[in-house]
């Protein structure tokens, strides 16, 4: 495609602003490793909740979103539970507050926080390092397909070549200048410059998904969307079935919706919902969405900030993604038939910008694209290197060093970190394929540890080392056992292998020391088996009053959940013109919106510092 002068220009300016942002604001970044990772805990928190939201408003995950609203309609609501991503939800509840009163810089030093300064902690502290840096390749691979294909839509130029015998396409060349970009300005600037930037990114892609939206609402009526689509694609609730039937419509969707594994969508959800409440209460894992969290400047404001982010970017996401969705069905149906079974159902999102966008618009809509795409390429790579300098370096081989030193080897790893991240991305199937296996597989291995980190006192560093990396090894290599079933599926039993790896690592070791335990349920204070620990605190300071919020944080998390999924359904009701249903989500929004209002958000600077 041809872009206009104009458009070239837009984009232009755009990618020198932000690497001028990150060398601007390098001087302030660099004072020390709070200033770099955390922004000094002085940014606030509603800066941060945008940032957080422009950081999951990713291209990838965008392209994704949109092919999956085209295939399988409004069910299609739910398959992003795979992640899931209502854990948003349970760090917006309750988690977040949990994990700002730790006060610590990353993920992994937590551990220390939460298991001491013994063996099995030490080998927990580096296992979880490990699966940081393990989930950050596992993205950059992602975020790379993503950008790759999303590129050479776009521009006009090819610049594949041959190097040593090794055939580069343009997708792969475009994806790495991208990538280099963003690595420049993010690495140069640390925290602030990826909070600025991405504020800044938040309100172009605002404006672009309005504008989208107003074009799809304008140009496509209900009566186009009901021809182009079978039965049960406007339903948002299903049997055990998933019940499409795309013969005679676009048959080959039907052998994608088969690939996929999501024909029997009443056993899915449940598996979703199964796998969704461990990996939430499991909390963030260490990547951007807990940086954002250790970053703000008390507990209240930690869970304010992740609020924010539901709010935010829901509602405009889903007016974009539902947009181009509804411009594809109604017009570029014809084109995807001439494809026959070779169509690449992730280049629905650039074909229906190619198509639909008008000229002069297009460039502040890419620059938007390449922002969601950036913003969260950046805020995972300002994360990872916390993980290798603060978490390996400083504290096993030069805890003395000097701040300059130290954020010297940021800069190392996090070169280091995108380069290895990038190869794995030249032998990546597909963003879909990526997505199973980091939502389903990977995260799998994460649950279990670290949801009985948070509510069990008996669990200890062995019990997380060795459900972690039971985890790990599962995660890594059941998927390829069983090469024939959507990863999802596998999830119970890569759960079980770690559960029986943390149950294993803590009874072969005695608890940890009471006083470490004491110390974290003082300042963390979540609910849990913790009765041994209270008794113990009681002993000492006769006043002290547990966590006694599990019943109001559970209505708290369900009534979110409702919340957070009527800001996904509006925006697709909005645009295939069915008003009955939209009129319905905003009366179940309107509600549960007051319900967290009452009982939340209003009792929130209480239950943070209780």
């Amino acid at each position: 495609m041809k872009l206009h002068p104009v458009d070239l220009g837009i984009i232009l300016f755009y990618l020198i602003l932000t690497v001028f942002i990150g060398f601007w604001i390098s001087k302030k970044a660099s004072k020390n490793l709070n200033s770099y990772f955390l922004g000094g805990n002085q940014i606030p928190w509603y800066y941060l909740g945008l940032s957080n939201a422009s950081g999951m408003f990713d291209i990838s995950g965008t392209m994704w979103t949109v092919s999956i609203l085209f295939v399988y309609g409004l069910k299609s609501a739910w398959i992003p539970w795979l992640w899931p991503v209502w854990n948003q939800v349970f760090v917006m509840v309750f988690l977040a507050i949990w994990l700002r009163r730790s006060n610590v810089m990353t993920g992994a030093q937590w551990i220390t926080h939460r298991f001491g300064e013994e063996m099995g902690a030490r080998l927990s502290h580096i296992i979880v390092t490990i699966f940081a840096v393990i989930s950050v390749f596992g993205f950059i691979a992602y975020f790379f397909v993503g950008i790759g294909k999303f590129a050479t839509v776009f521009f006009p130029w090819d610049l594949s070549f041959t190097l040593g015998g090794l055939t580069i396409s343009s997708e792969q060349s475009y994806a790495g200048i991208i990538i280099a970009i963003t690595t420049l300005y993010a690495i140069k600037g640390g925290m602030y410059s990826v909070v600025l930037t991405e504020i800044l990114q938040f309100i172009i892609m605002t404006i672009s998904c309005v504008v989208i939206g107003y074009i799809a609402f304008t140009t496509v009526t209900a009566d186009q969307i009901t021809a182009a689509v079978p039965p049960g694609w406007k339903d948002l609730f299903f049997g055990w079935e998933l019940g499409l039937d795309w013969t005679g419509y676009l048959d080959s969707v039907n052998q994608k919706i088969e690939s996929d594994g999501f024909e029997l969508i009443g056993y899915l959800v449940m598996l979703m919902i199964f796998k969704g409440i461990f990996a939430s209460l499991a909390g963030p894992v260490p990547s951007y969405d807990m940086q954002r969290v250790l970053s703000t400047r008390t507990p209240a404001e930690a869970a304010k900030m992740s609020g924010l982010t539901i709010l935010v970017l829901y509602f405009p996401r889903y007016l974009m993604i539902a947009g181009f969705a509804v411009l594809a069905l109604a017009y570029l149906i014809p084109e995807f038939e001439a494809m026959g079974s070779e169509i690449d159902f992730e280049s629905v999102l650039p074909l229906a910008i190619e198509r639909f966008v008008p000229l002069g618009f297009k460039g502040l809509l890419l620059a938007g694209l390449l922002a969601a795409f950036m913003g969260t390429f950046a805020a995972f790579i300002n994360a990872a290197p916390a993980y290798i300098v603060n978490d390996l370096y400083k504290k096993y081989i030069n805890p003395q060093g000097s701040d300059k030193t130290y954020i010297k080897y940021s800069y190392l790893s996090s070169f280091l970190l995108v380069f290895i991240g990038v190869l794995g991305g030249f032998f990546a199937a597909s963003i879909n394929s990526l997505t199973l296996w980091i939502t389903s597989a990977l995260y799998g291995g994460y649950a279990a540890a670290n949801v009985l980190k948070w509510i069990w006192w008996r669990f200890n560093g062995y019990g997380y080392f060795f459900g972690m990396l039971g985890g790990l090894i599962a995660s890594t290599i059941v998927p390829g056992l069983f090469p024939d079933i959507a990863a999802i599926y596998l999830f119970p039993l890569i759960l079980l292998i770690s559960f029986a790896g943390c149950l294993a690592g803590t009874y072969f070791h005695r608890p940890d020391n009471m006083d470490i335990l004491k110390n974290f349920y003082r300042q963390t204070k979540p609910w849990g088996f913790w009765k041994p620990v209270i008794e113990a605190i009681k002993q000492e300071d006769p006043d002290f009053v547990p966590n006694l919020n599990f019943k109001a944080d559970l209505v708290n998390v369900i009534v979110g959940i409702v919340w957070q999924m009527t800001l996904v359904i509006m925006p697709i009701y909005l645009l295939i013109g069915e008003t009955t249903s939209l009129i319905v989500s905003f009366l179940v929004f309107a509600i549960t919106s007051w319900l967290l209002k009452k009982y939340w958000y209003d009792n929130l600077d209480n239950t943070a510092n209780a």
